[in-house]
């Protein structure tokens, strides 16, 4: 194999790899990236307890 071939041969890999990874995937945004979903249905009783009415009761 001579040094004509050889650069050939490089020349058509080069050009195949340009043409398979020339360009970057377009960016993705954050917000396509995470999904939100409610782990449960929220219950009112628990966010019920208030520390300030709990201080006004018995600290005055």
């Amino acid at each position: 194999m001579d040094d004509t071939t050889s650069q050939q041969g490089s020349e058509a890999e080069a050009v195949a790899r340009r043409t398979r990874f020339g360009a970057l995937p377009e960016p993705v945004r954050v917000e396509d990236m995470v999904e939100e979903r409610a782990a449960g249905v929220p219950d009112p009783a628990r966010t019920a307890y208030n520390q300030d009415e709990w201080l006004v009761r018995y600290c005055l």
